[in-house]
């Protein structure tokens, strides 16, 4: 097998897994602080990518796009958190289940009403075109490298804000004791709020650069809600470390299993039959790996606070 092409896949691996990194860090850092279970995280996903890829088409500039899908999935955040996640705080989670259920179909019946059926696409922007030579012969695109350093820098500032500052001082005080922190004159509300609108923010971000590498169409988020999940139970729910670990971890182990099992499976009893098995067995290989790290630390990589 050629290093360059498990070097390359090795960095689609670690793209992925950046991406989930933004998904994931939005969804724990929602559940840690408010302890809600939001189904509906992926809708925020969805709304990034749309939101880039309409005003990218209207003003030709991929930048104006990345600015709105933030800002659009972020007010989309903070107006369902207002007007529906406040009244599911002191319900069970299966009220809340039921109703961020509810949040997919609005939210996905929303877009098609406003774009229609048809995915929309994202044209990379031409600064990030083309491809950089990499030691080993390996030609990997700008694009997916200055994904990997976005992501990068995000969960960098991500750290920043909840270690060294006051808002982040609130987010975890309210993480640990939410009855406390409102009693020395927090506005829980408002806190609850700006979290909310920040996770549903990463989310809008994830959708918009991934927008670019594939259509972007309705329904798009629910996928890789499902991988956010699986990397919050690896990392240890409500720590962003865990979440940017556990996504990482996913990330790399979903796409060098797509690649290598099938290769090493073919070697072993014959491409014929490796095929479907070697499909097969990749796609239930982060599963596995969940499972094995829940069997040794069963809340996870790291706890809440790391």
């Amino acid at each position: 097998m050629q290093t360059a092409l498990i070097v390359e896949q090795l960095l689609n691996g670690l793209q992925f897994g950046v991406m989930l990194f933004l998904m994931a860090a939005g969804l724990t850092l929602i559940f840690g602080v408010m302890g809600l279970i939001n189904l509906a995280h992926g809708s925020f996903y969805m709304v990034g990518a749309f939101a880039c890829a309409a005003v990218a088409a209207a003003t030709g500039s991929f930048w104006l796009g990345l600015a709105a899908s933030l800002v659009a999935a972020a007010a989309a955040g903070a107006l369902i958190e207002v007007t529906v996640i406040r009244r599911l705080y002191g319900r069970d989670h299966l009220d809340q289940v039921l109703a961020t259920f509810a949040l997919i179909l609005i939210l996905s019946e929303s877009v098609r009403w406003l774009f229609g059926d048809f995915p929309l696409y994202l044209n990379i922007p031409p600064q990030l075109g083309g491809a950089v030579a990499l030691p080993g012969g390996v030609q990997y695109p700008v694009y997916r490298l200055a994904i990997i350093a976005a992501g990068l820098l995000v969960g960098v500032a991500l750290y920043a804000l909840i270690a060294r500052t006051r808002l982040g001082m609130r987010i975890r005080a309210g993480e640990s004791d939410r009855e406390m922190i409102g009693a020395l004159g927090v506005d829980i509300s408002t806190l609850y709020t700006i979290v909310f609108a920040l996770g549903a923010a990463l989310a809008g971000l994830a959708g918009a650069m991934v927008g670019a590498l594939q259509s972007v169409q309705v329904g798009m988020g629910e996928p890789v809600l499902i991988l956010a999940f699986v990397v919050i139970v690896i990392g240890g729910i409500g720590s962003i470390k865990g979440a940017f670990v556990g996504a990482l971890l996913v990330g790399v182990t979903d796409t060098l299993g797509r690649i290598l099992l099938p290769q090493l499976l073919a070697a072993a009893i014959g491409p014929a039959q490796a095929a479907g098995i070697g499909a097969a067995l990749a796609s239930m290989s982060i599963y596995i790996v969940m499972a094995l790290i829940l069997a040794f630390r069963p809340k996870g990589l790291y706890s809440a606070q790391g």
